[in-house]
């Protein structure tokens, strides 16, 4: 019973994560339209969770092995539900932002602790991977429903709700935690590596400011050259001390196994297509095409339903057909499925009606691709080497989403700005910069301007979207041509093998 009741603590907080991930983009337009935020301010309010969760991912297991599971645990679930609710409260976008890194920095120790807590609390092979099992579908419930949930509650009671309901669930979770999980600890944990914690996050940070503030600074200026140098410099320190270390967070040496490579590239490929989308698609539904946020939501879960849906079938595909044969087909499905969104967009007057199909054909693949990705980076390598490819792997997720949203970010407003500049004749770079920044974050709006304008402005940003859809079903076919590239590695390798 004990074990029953500790799974539901782990599954509360596992639905927390899956909400925070995929119901905030649905309130993004509302958010920059109460505090007044602009473009780059919105991106930060997800990057500042994603690099936060990237940089916390990396000591957060070793903390827990040393200071205790249930200690760690319950002090993530504090600092996720104090910032949680400091982000309902937050009275301007930068208080928002600082709250959103304390919210990462809990979501992401949060995540790794459940893991170890599962598995120390079921022993058993058969039970805990029914255990697994059940957290996993929970999880992922969170990410299919979160952007219906954030859209209803949003247009129910306000979006800073969307924030403030993890504080009860909070206090539930921690109670049941202390009331059915023993402390436990590693007898064997490594030290921390502060200086590879550090470098990382430095460098993530340091390109993901480049890539949203370039615009802004200009590219070329003294400020973003030294911010790209500095990006450099952490990242060549991150692998030169991982290198040295005797016990890395990242030991570079697994990239050398074909099978580990292919399912990195399936991770990372999910996470630089499908989920930086998942941001941006509700800014073009909302300021777009004008649907509220409970339409939208309504609609983002033909997007993201089938990835909640579809891992059994892909899990059941891998184990029949290999992984390396189900990942790329998967990611190959994301790139078609965006591909299928803006041939909606090219061919047919903004409605949902002509983005649906893509939408589902896009989390289809997600959903075959996603959870095998996973499941064949841990098992291409030793059993004493699990955790520490399952870090590899999840760290590597999170860098990629957050360089993509900076990216898609990016492409969006270089598309709605070329749009701008070229249909508006002598509308100069600054002036459709301006404007361009205005449409994702207002909206086209209809005070004071035309109807020819109000038709101009709508152009601008389906062909923005358009160009963005493109982009990233481009970024899913490199990763599926990556993985499909790096699995063969590995059949070449068998062959000569044998042949040998």
């Amino acid at each position: 019973m004990k074990n029953l009741i500790a799974l539901m603590a782990t599954c509360l907080a596992a639905l927390m994560t899956g909400l925070e991930v995929s119901s905030v983009p649905v309130i993004l337009p509302s958010i920059g339209q109460d505090l007044r935020a602009d473009f780059d301010s919105a991106q930060w309010v997800m990057n500042a969770y994603t690099i936060a969760c990237t940089s916390i991912l990396m000591v957060a297991g070793t903390l827990a092995d040393r200071l205790g599971r249930r200690r760690v645990f319950t002090a993530s679930m504090i600092l996720f539900g104090a910032a949680s609710l400091g982000c309902g409260m937050a009275r301007t976008i930068s208080m928002l932002i600082v709250y959103r890194v304390l919210q990462g920095a809990g979501g992401g120790a949060m995540l790794i602790c459940l893991i170890a807590i599962l598995s120390n609390a079921y022993r058993d092979g058969a039970e805990r991977g029914r255990a697994f099992a059940v957290w996993g579908i929970v999880f992922g419930m969170g990410l299919g429903i979160g952007p219906l949930f954030g859209g209803l509650i949003a247009s129910l009671i306000g979006w800073r709700w969307v924030f403030l309901i993890h504080g009860p669930l909070t206090i539930l979770t921690i109670a049941l935690v202390f009331a059915t999980i023993r402390e436990s600890r590693a007898a064997g944990a490594h030290q921390l590596d502060l200086a590879g914690m550090l470098s990382l996050s430095f460098s993530v940070l340091g390109l993901t400011f480049f890539i949203i503030e370039g615009p802004q600074y200009g590219f070329g200026s003294s400020v973003m050259l030294s911010m790209a140098a500095a990006a450099l410099v952490s990242a060549t320190i991150f692998v030169t001390v991982e290198w040295l270390s005797a016990h890395p967070m990242v030991d570079f040496s697994v990239f050398r196994i074909p099978n580990f490579t292919g399912a990195i590239m399936g991770s990372a490929g999910v996470n630089f297509s499908f989920w930086p989308l998942l941001i941006y698609l509700p800014l073009y539904f909302e300021n777009g095409i004008g649907y509220d946020r409970a339409t939208t939501g309504l609609i983002l879960l033909a997007y993201t339903l089938p990835a909640l849906l579809l891992p059994p079938l892909g899990e059941q595909l891998a184990l029949r057909y290999s992984p390396r044969n189900v990942i790329p087909c998967g990611l190959m499905l994301i790139a078609l499925g965006c591909w299928a969104i803006t041939l909606g967009l090219v061919l047919a007057a903004p409605g949902w009606i002509s983005l649906i199909p893509g939408c589902i054909l896009t989390g289809m693949g997600l959903g075959l691709a996603n959870t095998p990705s996973s499941n064949a980076a841990t098992y291409a390598v030793e059993a004493d080497r699990a955790g520490m490819a399952s870090g590899i792997e999840t760290t590597i997720r999170y860098v990629a989403l957050s360089v993509n949203i900076a990216l898609m970010g990016l492409i969006l407003l270089i598309g709605v700005r070329s749009s701008l500049a070229h249909d508006s004749g002598g509308l100069d770079a600054a002036h459709a910069s301006a404007t361009a920044e205005r449409l994702l974050t207002d909206g086209i709006g209809n005070d004071k301007i035309t109807v020819a304008q109000q038709l101009g402005r709508q152009l601008a940003l389906k062909r923005g979207f358009e160009t963005l859809t493109v982009y990233a079903g481009l970024a899913a076919l490199f990763f599926a041509m990556s993985s499909f590239i790096a699995f063969r590695c590995e059949t070449s390798k068998r062959t000569v093998g044998q042949t040998q």
